[in-house]
């Protein structure tokens, strides 16, 4: 039977790819056969990746970024394709979730760092690769957004509107780069990954779900490669939710 997982002779970018659910896609694409340029901003965390993904058989790039910063996105794109000449998969995965003490005293500075992280850097990724994927051979983008888009909680107002914004602009991405490159949705609800260590008892085993708890790091890897192969090739402009039934 043909593996429409298959990813043999891909390059995959998966931003925030040193742990949590970035970790578990760099390991599965690269297990699926695809090399793989794995970024965070911990240089150090990324080298560890890199070696559990050689050995695995495959290339790994290991790249220190900040998401936020357009001129470290630059250098990350130029780096890839200076390396490996391609990026088939990219998944904008890197986010961060910080709580407010209230809407009102919510900084500016907190703001912009929420949407940077969450919006304007997968933005600006998108762009520069989705741009080079349409010239060349195609491919598939993947963001990773949060069950927080479209079930809003209060003091996570910046959050849930930057991933509200990286859930809309998909389907401009996918206009404006396809009909060769896709361009898909994961609403992630909540997992068991590192910043969960700091949830209530309660909430690491009870959720407000169908299935009722949290998903575990590794349940995010089958939707991951779906959209990442040529199993979704009929698929662009899409949102799956991958958060259990959540509410």
């Amino acid at each position: 039977m043909t593996n429409h997982f298959d990813l043999s002779g891909k390059v995959a970018l998966v931003t925030g790819g040193s742990r949590g659910l970035g970790r578990e896609m760099v390991l599965a694409f690269a297990e699926a056969g695809a090399d793989v340029v794995i970024t965070s901003r911990k240089a150090e965390a990324c080298e560890d990746v890199a070696r559990e993904v050689e050995a695995l058989g495959r290339k790994a790039l290991p790249v220190s970024c900040h998401i936020g910063k357009w001129d470290e996105i630059d250098a990350l794109v130029e780096k890839a394709y200076e390396v490996f000449g391609k990026v088939d998969v990219l998944v904008n995965n890197a986010g961060m979730s910080p709580v407010a003490p209230s809407s009102a005293e919510t900084s500016e500075e907190l703001f912009d760092k929420v949407i940077g992280v969450n919006f304007k850097g997968p933005f600006r990724l998108t762009s520069l690769v989705g741009e080079r994927m349409a010239a060349g051979e195609g491919g598939s983008i993947i963001n990773v957004s949060s069950s927080g888009a479209l079930f809003p909680q209060p003091r996570f107002g910046p959050y849930s509107g930057a991933k509200a914004a990286l859930n809309a602009v998909a389907g401009a991405f996918s206009r404006e780069y396809g009909p060769t490159v896709r361009v898909n949705t994961i609403s992630a609800g909540p997992f068991l990954t590192d910043i969960s260590k700091a949830w209530a008892p309660e909430k690491r085993e009870t959720t407000q779900s169908a299935i009722g708890r949290p998903g575990r790091p590794e349940e995010i890897v089958s939707t991951a490669l779906y959209l990442a192969s040529p199993a979704s090739s009929y698929t662009t402009a899409s949102l799956i939710r991958v958060d259990g039934g959540l509410y």
